[in-house]
């Protein structure tokens, strides 16, 4: 059973920078597409980006393109979210997911979730 565990919220002033983290087991990780979803109160969870099995297709949700990463260290089993620039709407719980389809509209797997706060 695929298990994801996500790290590295926190508060982080407008601006400021975090990088997620999410390690994944119970599977053999290169056959899983990969993305990140956000929640904030309030609000339906929404899509944010997503990384095809080896890396090599990314693609973003248009509130986060260009400020926003996503990358995966297949040898380490992980994938990560580089959020750079980030505003106050960007505060929500930030879920990592996995399926072994890419780019489609739902996935078998999540974590946990881990909060982020941007706030002054």
């Amino acid at each position: 059973q695929v298990h994801l565990v996500e790290s590295g919220g926190g508060l982080v002033r407008p601006g400021g920078s975090l990088r997620l983290s999410c390690a994944f087991s119970g599977g053999t990780f290169t056959n899983y597409a990969m993305g990140w979803f956000r929640q904030a109160p309030g609000k339906e969870r929404e899509f944010v980006a997503a990384i095809s099995w080896s890396g090599g297709s990314t693609y973003y949700a248009n509130s986060v393109k260009g400020r926003f990463t996503i990358s995966r260290d297949n040898a380490k089993n992980t994938v990560y979210l580089q959020m750079n620039s980030l505003k106050p709407e960007d505060t929500a719980v930030y879920y990592c997911a996995a399926d072994l389809r890419y780019g489609g509209p739902t996935y078998d797997y999540w974590g946990q979730g881990t909060q982020v706060t941007v706030s002054s």
